[in-house]
Order: structure tokens, then sequence, then C-alpha cells
């Protein structure tokens, strides 16, 4: 399916909804705008498997210009809002684009960009910048009809870059047609039960791969999206019986933060319209888990998978139970968890988790990084580390590049990561090796109090008790700073490479 297909059947329902704002735009109005920025691609000269490049926060013209890209056989690369200039210009130039769409938003950032990107066709929204023109005024005279040469363009993400520079992920592009069958929706119908009446709240940045690719997902369907432009926990609450939300994606730093709100403010509203809260991302811990369940109900799902699409590990919630911890079973690629010198190894041993038997990607203009995300057998990794248990339930230890060694002992800080998050003063916790010039790295916490005022020696060494309560003392914090804020991206990932870099300077930090 496609949106086309029911803006003929329904033109006048809501495809999506800003939360904050409450514009709407239906059906039909998707099918005229996509089409007209699909026009305006035509007449600027791109041709199907050409780019652009999207940088923007979330508003009511993302989604119509991905449509439109989509529509006319483009890669449509969506960057983070949260990037520099020299970020945004190397994303850019490395995919290609063609075209650059901003909006006054981006402004501070955005207006660096003329003269770094020469060449590039620039286009702003919401207002006006110098060295671009105004996206509205473009495409308000462009026909709405259809292009004669529709074919499925792809979106073309890049990764986050919390280990380094980010990696561009390009598939080959179908040459079929627009409602040819699309891998995610299956699974979105199978796993969790998507639909025409599937109301679907995305709380999360649209340039990222999962919140894009599932309000598309949904449009496919005939559904209605709602999407909020900031993520807060007490208004996400509100929206689930405002619209009555039958379907969503969080990451954990989300439950996190809904689980500490107050008990007056978390149990005021109506949840029970929700038959599927998925998440994925970030490992989630436990004690977090468990709480969701006992307050949505069996309705939480999890999956394990990344924009490289090798693999895809899926649970429920009953199962999750049975399971504490795990990420599911594969059910797209098979699953093996390899030792450093490229041995498989038995249950419940950790290891670099591998899939063979997947769909294969290739990291775009970068064979060194393609082939280090390879082994000898062929199979592909994301750089995490975890194993499988006798039943084929995979758990998450970490990534690979951020185990501390610590005098030899390796060291994956997720796990005192998630018991400290469970302490009720902590908003957000990175724990990081530091140097020490004994054991080569040492173990600190950094955390993000709930409020300052608790900030003292004493919270601190509260802290370092409350993990080892829960932990062995070989992988708890030796000592605790603390930040106002962790540079933490709205999908979840953590950028534990700023914060490690604080500590390390011109050192050798192991995370590049």
């Amino acid at each position: 399916m496609h949106p086309s297909v029911h803006a003929g059947t329904q033109a006048d329902k809501p495809a999506f909804i800003m939360a904050s704002t409450g514009e709407t735009v239906t059906y039909g109005e998707l099918e005229e705008s996509s089409n007209r920025g699909a026009q305006l691609f035509r007449k600027l000269g791109l041709k199907v498997g050409d780019g652009i490049a999207i940088f923007m926060e979330n508003n009511v013209h993302y989604l119509p210009i991905c449509w439109a890209a989509q529509r006319a056989g483009l890669y449509y690369t969506c960057i983070s809002s949260r990037l520099t200039a020299s970020e945004v210009e190397y994303i850019v130039r490395d995919c290609g684009a063609k075209v650059f769409i901003t909006s006054v938003a981006m402004g501070t950032v955005a207006s660096e960009l003329p003269a770094k990107l020469g060449g590039v066709k620039l286009y702003v929204l919401n207002g006006a910048l110098s060295g671009y023109e105004r996206w509205e005024d473009a495409v308000r005279d462009m026909p709405a009809e259809r292009i004669a040469d529709e074919t499925p363009g792809s979106d073309m993400l890049y990764s986050s870059g919390t280990t380094g520079r980010p990696k561009g992920v390009k598939g080959a592009l179908s040459g079929g047609k627009l409602d040819d069958p699309n891998p995610l929706l299956g699974l979105t119908q199978i796993l969790y039960g998507m639909g025409p009446d599937t109301i679907y709240l995305s709380p999360a940045p649209l340039y990222h791969a999962a919140p894009l690719r599932y309000n598309m997902a949904v449009h496919r369907l005939g559904g209605t999206t709602i999407i909020m432009e900031h993520f807060d926990p007490e208004q996400y609450l509100a929206l689930i019986p405002k619209y009555q939300v039958t379907h969503s994606q969080l990451v954990p730093t989300m439950f996190v933060r809904m689980l500490k709100l107050p008990e007056e403010v978390r149990y005021k509203y109506d949840v029970s319209s929700l038959t599927h809260a998925i998440h994925a991302a970030a490992p989630c811990p436990i004690p977090v888990k468990k709480q969701m369940i006992e307050w949505w109900g069996p309705v939480i799902f999890e999956y394990y998978a990344g924009t490289e699409g090798n693999g895809f590990c899926a649970i429920n919630s009953h199962e999750w139970l049975a399971h504490p911890g795990s990420v599911g079973k594969a059910l797209l690629g098979k699953l093996h968890i390899v030792d450093d010198d490229g041995h498989e190894v038995e249950h419940g041993k950790p290891g670099t988790i591998y899939f063979s038997d997947g769909p294969v990607f290739e990291y775009h203009n970068d064979p060194k990084k393609t082939a280090e995300s390879r082994n000898a057998q062929g199979w592909s990794t994301l750089g995490d580390v975890g194993y499988v248990d006798e039943e084929g339930y995979l758990y998450l230890t970490d990534r690979k590049a951020f185990m501390i060694i610590s005098g030899g002992v390796n060291i994956y800080p997720q796990e005192a990561e998630n018991v400290l998050i469970t302490h009720p003063k902590v908003a957000d916790v990175a724990v990081i090796g530091v140097p020490n010039e004994d054991f080569g790295e040492e173990v600190k916490a950094v955390v993000q109090p709930m409020t300052w005022a608790d900030v003292s020696p004493k919270f601190a060494d509260e802290l370092l008790a409350y993990c080892r309560e829960h932990l062995s003392p070989v992988k708890c914090p030796r000592s605790v700073d603390f930040e106002r804020e962790l540079p933490r991206h709205p999908t979840g990932k953590l950028y534990k490479r700023l914060i490690r870099d604080r500590y390390w300077g011109n050192r050798d930090s192991k995370i590049v």
C-alpha cells in the first residue's frame, strides 16, 4: 500500500497531527503536497537515484517532503538537528545530496551552511534565511499531479556517531511500483497488529530511523500518526487518552522520565487504549521494564535492530517476563556470538553479536568500515556485545567500544548504568573508563541528578554504596562526578565519546 491509495479512498482522514499545535494534514493534503514536491525535484533535474538532505526539527512539512522524495525515486537523508555546521556539511557532501532543505528553527547552524555547500540547491521553511530559497514559494506553483516516472525511493540514514563519525547506510532501490510490498510493513502488521485503525504516537525525532520508518509505515496502512515536536513525559501521557492512541514507540530514557513523575501525575491519565508500546535503541534496565509492565500491562514490545537492517530480534511482554533482560529471538537473520579470536562461543557466554543469512548492507563511501563490520565468514555486526541462552533468546551486554579494561579485567559499564538509573535521585547516568596509572583505566560514573541541590560528596558516596549493593565491587564506579545535563541524543543514545574526551584529552580513549 501507499498513502496515495488512501488519498483516493479517504482524502479527509488525518494522515498525521502535530501534537503541540494540533496542525492536521489529511491524506488528500499529503498527496497534493508530496506531488508538488516530487514535481519540483524533477524540475530541478533530480533523477531516480539522486538524493536530498533534510535538516529540520519535527514540523508539519517533514513527512510530506519525505514522501515527495520517496515517490520521485530519490534517497532522502534525514540529518540530526543536534549537529554542528561542519557535521551537517560532512553528511550532505558524503551522501551526495543535490538539494538541502532546512527550517528557520535551525537558523544558527543553517546560516553557516551556504558558504559550505556550494553547488547544492538550498531551501528553507517557515521563514527566510540568507542564501536560501523559500520551499513554500518553490512548490506553490508546481502541479499537484503525480509525476510520470514514479518509483520508490528510500531513506539513506546515518548512524548517530556516538563512537565516531556517522556512517551512511545506502540500500539498493527496487525500481518497482510505489505500492510494492515493504518488509517493515509486514513486521508492523504481524508483530504489532498495525492497520488502518492504528493511532500511532511518535515522541522521537523524525530524523532517526525508527520514528521515520514507522510513521511512514502507518501511512502506508492508512492509519493516523501523532507527532510530538519534543518529548515531554506528562504531555506524552496526556496525548494517549486525547487521541485514543493504540501504538507508540519509545526509548528506555522515556520510560525512566515517566516513571519518575509523581504518582498523582502518572495515574492521572488513562492509557488503556494502548495495545502496543514498542521500544528499542538502547538496553532497558530490568527494574524499569518491570515497572512499565506493571503500570501499562503486557503491552510492552521490544526489538533489537539497527539502521543497517542486517538482523532483527523481537520479544513481547509475556516472553520477557519469562526471560527478563532479553531483547528476543532472531526473526530476521541468524544469530552468532563470537569471541575475539573469531570463534562462536557457548550459550550464556558473552561475545560480539553477528548476524548471518540476513540483508546485506554497506557503509556509503567507506569500504574500510564496511569490511570492519564483517568477519571471515561474511557475518555482519553492529558492534554490540551480548549472549544467547539455550532457548535462543539474545541478551545485550553493551557496545564493544564502551568496554572498560581495568587491570586486565573487562568491565561492561551498562550493568552499573542500569543500577544507578533506578536510584530515585538520578535523572541520567553514564559510566565510563577514565585514566588510571596503575590499572590503565578505572570506572567512573557521571551523573545527572534529578535536582542539582542534591549534589554533594555525601550524595556521591550514597550512589557508590547503592551500586555496590547490587553489583560486584569490580563492576562499580570508584568515583562519581556530576553534570547538569548529559549529552544524550533524543533517540536515547548517549554520546559517551563527548564525556570521555573530557577526561582523556589527547590520550588514547579507545572510542574514536
